[in-house]
């Protein structure tokens, strides 16, 4: 599944954006959802997961919580990672990726190899 990240852009420290992430479905019977992220000099972190299925609420990095919400709009086939109160921390490159439901753990979907379709990436930008 080729996936394709966009919406990010330059933001004001406090400000919002929400980035998409097209398509949201793939191939196998049940599906996960990821946000991960790479500051420049850092390694690619977690953000968010979701299951989509059974009532489980996506979860979210410790430095994301509260501030972050993933969504997703089945009719556009979309995946929305909604971002409020940003901070100059969370500037960097932004991943979406899918990969199949094999386990519940979140501990699990925290690692990106657990997710095998990426896009390409969409640069968020904080500025004070």
């Amino acid at each position: 599944v080729q996936l394709q990240a966009s919406g990010g852009g330059l933001a004001q420290a406090g400000g919002s954006l929400k980035l998409a992430c097209v398509p949201s479905g793939c191939f196998y019977t049940s599906c996960i959802t990821g946000w991960f992220r790479q500051a420049p000099g850092k390694d690619r972190e977690f953000v968010a997961v979701a299951w989509w299925t059974d009532g489980r609420p996506p979860r979210y990095a410790d430095s994301v919580k509260g501030r972050f919400a993933i969504s997703r709009d089945n009719a556009k086939n979309t995946v929305y990672l909604q971002m409020n109160s940003l901070k100059l921390e969370d500037t960097a490159v932004y991943y979406c990726a899918i990969g199949p439901r094999t386990s519940d753990s979140f501990t699990y979907y925290r690692r990106s190899s657990a997710y095998d379709s990426w896009g390409q990436g969409t640069l968020v930008t904080v500025s004070s």
